[in-house]
């Protein structure tokens, strides 16, 4: 349903949106982009900077509090990070977090010594005392889970803070600053392993902080059409459309803005999962009547890929073509003022370093390539504000079906990077069945929806197996499947040997070409973004 003139013209814009807004200052964590993640779902916006950005541009920002992000680094260390001086002068609220912690106590005046006695993984904390950000969820006297990583430990606090919890590792494991509104965890409240972490930062955030908490989706998709509107003007925009969730959600909310200004370039490299093809067309040119240009050129990549078996190259190639043919067809439809990408608020945050050093490098796990400059357009980037999981809400918001918006992560270079070795267009369709049967049964068994995603990978193996009669001498698969809340850690699904026995059967039978079928019981190691 699109938004009418006259409903977006009491629309708040996107500044007007995110005044209520808190900033995150990066140490080096793995996992900083989950204490956004967890703000953003109590309904506050705020963003992720590197600790060592220039003052005043945090001045300009004027956030309401800031978060101080856990590190690597100790700050015993000659060149340990710092907060910066201005965190302590604008007179708000500030939560430090793990290295937050220690380097608050540091530079306000108490102790932080290295240790002995290591904290990893999951650890208790006595609550001695009340403060702000227990209300409604611990109580004194308790005893509560949370998870630790950290070697160096406070032995002395700061003038004006107070022990409010504690852990056998680290005595000062909260401490709180009534007065200044200043309070500190040595634990991690972001990540799941912290039962009532989330509700903790909420309570900085709405209790000590005083926010509203009014970043909602809708919001923002009426906010981000009048901006895109505002941007783009008279000009045409073309979008580069895979049909994942994060071009196909920017592709829809930009034809809410502009309409027939909008074109739409679906590449069809031959490496797309069974059926995401018609998907595609069915759902942009069908059901939403946005111009889309489909072109396939599977010889063409299949053909470039002949005999490569380094996947790096295997992406930097498909990179390469996906330009070649873009660029083709925009030259084709008369060209474009604006280039559209689905970029997401990670893959900003990724292009600088927690040290804050720019980057060119684009994810190749993840992205198939940029543009080159010679194409000379715009960008038109409106998700970069977003998580992923908030891109699916907004994509629900739009009203996109479910077999697009709640689809399992794939990267870009599609199936090539799940052919270990030489890809074959006889490969490719070998894993397109077996991949597409795996599914089959997790969707009829009503667990797509339980796990964050399930492929098949086609191993470089043959193995020999008697079928009926005859002897035969074919390839191996692997099945994988994996569950998580945020994308950052991953642990196996753990499926009954019933289900397991049933996939088997059904891929062995179904697909010729594969005689045996294993079960990848690798999980996720932490930090990492991306699962392939």
């Amino acid at each position: 349903m699109s938004m009418s003139d006259s409903s977006l013209a009491a629309t708040p814009a996107i500044e007007e949106l995110t005044a209520d807004r808190l900033l995150i200052l990066d140490f080096g964590s793995q996992v900083t982009q989950l204490i956004a993640r967890r703000l953003r779902e109590a309904g506050v916006y705020c963003e992720i900077w590197p600790f060592n950005v220039d003052p005043e541009r945090i001045r300009k920002f004027a956030p309401r509090g800031f978060v101080l992000s856990g590190g690597p680094a100790s700050v015993t260390d000659r060149d340990a990070p710092r907060i910066p001086g201005i965190v302590f002068e604008m007179g708000v609220p500030v939560l430090g977090i793990c290295y937050g912690q220690q380097a608050m106590c540091a530079q306000l005046g108490g102790e932080v010594m290295g240790s002995d006695h290591r904290e990893f993984g999951r650890a208790m904390v006595e609550v001695l005392d009340d403060c702000a950000l227990f209300h409604g969820v611990w109580s004194v006297g308790s005893s509560e889970q949370v998870w630790m990583s950290h070697g160096d430990r406070v032995t002395r606090l700061p003038p004006g803070f107070r022990m409010v919890a504690s852990s056998e590792g680290a005595p000062f494991a909260v401490i709180a600053d009534d007065k200044r509104k200043y309070y500190a965890t040595m634990f991690h409240p972001e990540v799941v392993h912290t039962p009532h972490g989330a509700q903790l930062l909420r309570n900085f955030t709405h209790n000590v902080l005083g926010l509203a908490g009014n970043w909602t989706m809708a919001g923002f998709r009426h906010a981000e059409i009048l901006r895109i509107r505002e941007t783009v003007g008279t000009g045409r925009v073309i979008c580069g459309l895979s049909g994942g969730v994060d071009s196909s959600v920017a592709a829809v909310l930009i034809h809410e803005a502009i309409g027939d200004q909008l074109t739409c370039i679906f590449v069809d490299h031959g490496l797309l999962r069974a059926g995401e093809a018609n998907d595609v067309i069915a759902t942009f040119r069908n059901r939403f009547n946005i111009r889309l240009v489909h072109v396939d050129a599977s010889d063409l990549f299949l053909a470039a890929l002949d005999g490569v078996t380094d996947p790096e190259q295997k992406r930097k190639i498909i990179g390469a073509k996906f330009i070649e043919v873009f660029e083709a067809q925009s030259a084709k439809i008369g060209g474009a003022d604006f280039l559209a990408q689905g970029t997401l608020y990670p893959d900003v945050i990724e292009s600088v370093s927690y040290t804050g050093g720019p980057s060119v490098t684009i994810k190749s796990h993840h992205n198939v390539g940029g543009l080159p400059e010679r194409m000379r357009m715009k960008l038109v980037e409106p998700l970069r504000e977003l998580f992923k999981d908030e891109v699916r809400v907004l994509g629900r918001e739009l009203d996109i079906p479910e077999i697009i918006v709640g689809r399992h992560p794939f990267p870009g270079p599609g199936l090539a990077i799940r052919i270990p070795g030489v890809v074959t267009r006889e490969k490719a369709e070998i894993l397109r069945r077996a991949d597409a049967v795996f599914l089959d049964e997790i969707r009829k068994a009503g667990l797509y929806d339980k796990i964050w995603q399930a492929f098949v990978v086609l191993l470089p193996v043959r193995t020999v197996g008697v079928m009926g009669d005859g002897r035969t001498y074919d390839m191996a698969c692997a099945l994988r499947a994996v569950t998580s809340t945020d994308g950052m850690t991953a642990e196996i699904y753990p499926f009954e040997m019933a289900f397991l026995s049933r996939v088997s059967n059904r891929i062995v039978n179904e697909v010729r070409g594969i005689n045996r079928v294993t079960y990848d019981i690798t999980s996720k190691p932490p930090g990492t973004i991306e699962w392939e």
